[in-house]
């Protein structure tokens, strides 16, 4: 009986203030931003996070937080999420944020490099004392909930006692990555939904799952192996924002609502090029559009934008029962449906196979150009001996100082350099006119001014 008391207790945070949401929008630096969640919502996302901010810059910069931290009343329920790896910071930053959403995210799943550097994200995962101490705190400090979305370790058994500590420090909600900090880039692979199912089984708080959604069947699977409560997507969403509908709509109808979104409210111009990048990149991958990739590279305003998703619309639209282009694909090229990343080993062997390509080619050219490189080679080397030779003659025509190699003064009257005229001239008490060192003629003068004087008295 009191298990299911504390049990209930524990998932008062997401029936109540997060409406039992089901259908969750991850955190994504650059690309979860307003317009971008409002899309999604408005195509099935029940809950978002926003992107990643720095704690630290978070609570020293107005600026940082009046460009970032932007919402409206539409944009609810909404979980902020910050990076840190201090507690005081990871608190002021928390109760600045308070009032704009629904709960508080702490980062500790980043894997990227610049983590690493920071200190923060996944590079934090094996401080659990310095964790501990975190959550604690804005748990204890503040009324709003506090959660962590997390990668998982190889090991099931360390993943399951990790989440539990996280609990026991004050965490109501978790996300899980089911890939370990090392599973990025090219050696994402697939998540593990075994380590999620393991910690939904052994902790009493809500659990949301990330990896592997690239369609509604995805998170119908996830569901069923997991028992999770809700399903994250991130990547899949970029590429098609209605995942959570099941619908492949036609990609200007989504990439136009999203121009729109944006317009109304503003964002910075790389984050919505970016978005359009990945919700038309099926399209723009094909041959007979790589103009329009380049005119979207190269865009640098909304009618730019504009005008390449009607040229895209104006394209395809009367043709919609053509069949696809690309074989690979399940639907048609113009619409939206997810990107598989192919598998590590395909990934590398794809690497590596181009690799000895570029190397075979770059060698093959230069075999072939060697007796062009030779012959101007030659060139140069016999335009280079006869600047030497030249150099060597004009060198040679001028008169060079008696006592050390420079040149000497050409009217000097020792036939010295200047720098050798003075020190002779000086100790000696000469006169020098070709270097203007007249050290006699002062030494006399000063002579006869004294005579003159003596005599005077």
């Amino acid at each position: 009986m009191r298990s299911e008391v504390v049990s209930s207790e524990q998932l008062r945070l997401w029936r109540e203030q997060l409406f039992s949401a089901k259908y969750i929008i991850g955190p994504m630096v650059d690309q979860s931003e307003l317009p971008f969640r409002l899309l999604c919502r408005k195509y099935g996302a029940q809950l978002c996070y926003s992107p990643m901010f720095n704690a630290g810059i978070f609570v020293k910069d107005h600026k940082y937080r009046r460009d970032n931290l932007v919402t409206c009343a539409y944009d609810r329920p909404l979980i902020v999420q910050f990076c840190c790896n201090d507690a005081k910071t990871f608190l002021e930053a928390a109760r600045m944020a308070a009032p704009y959403c629904d709960a508080i995210d702490l980062n500790i799943g980043c894997p990227q490099s610049i983590a690493k550097r920071g200190h923060y994200g996944a590079f934090l995962e094996d401080e659990w004392n310095l964790l501990f101490e975190m959550i604690n705190l804005v748990h204890t400090e503040l009324d709003l909930p506090v959660t962590c979305k997390i990668r998982v370790f190889a090991d099931i058994e360390k993943t399951v006692k990790y989440a539990k500590m996280l609990e026991s420090a004050g965490c109501q909600l978790i996300a899980v990555h089911g890939r370990t900090k090392e599973q990025k880039g090219p050696f994402s692979g697939l998540a593990s939904w075994e380590h999620i199912k393991a910690i939904k089984q052994n902790v009493r708080i809500p659990v949301f799952a990330n990896g592997n959604i690239q369609s509604l069947a995805d998170v119908e699977e996830c569901f069923r192996l997991t028992g999770v409560d809700g399903v994250m997507s991130a990547v899949g969403v970029l590429h098609n924002p209605a995942l959570f509908t099941g619908i492949h709509f036609p990609v200007w109808i989504l990439a136009e609502e999203y121009l729109n979104l944006a317009e109304q409210y503003p964002c910075s111009f790389s984050y919505i090029r970016g978005h359009l990048f990945k919700i038309l990149h099926h399209c723009l991958q094909l041959d007979e559009n790589l103009r329009l990739r380049e005119l979207l590279a190269k865009a640098n305003s909304m009618k730019h934008l504009y005008e390449i998703v009607n040229e895209i619309k104006s394209k395809y639209d009367l043709n919609e029962s053509q069949e696809c282009e690309m074989s690979t694909l399940p639907v048609p090229v113009y619409l939206c449906q997810p990107f598989y990343r192919p598998p590590p080993a395909a990934s590398l062997l794809d690497s590596a196979k181009d690799t000895c390509e570029t190397t075979h080619k770059r060698k093959t050219e230069e075999s072939s150009n060697d007796a062009q490189v030779s012959k101007r080679l030659q060139r140069k080397e016999r335009k280079l001996g006869k600047t030497i030779v030249k150099v060597n003659e004009k060198k040679s025509k001028v008169p060079i100082c008696v006592l050390c190699p420079n040149p000497k003064g050409l009217k000097c009257s020792w036939d010295l350099c200047k720098s050798c005229c003075r020190k002779k001239s000086y100790s000696e008490v000469l006169d020098c006119t070709a270097h203007r060192f007249m050290f006699k003629s002062k030494h006399e003068k000063k002579v006869n001014e004294e005579s003159l004087k003596s005599n005077t008295v």
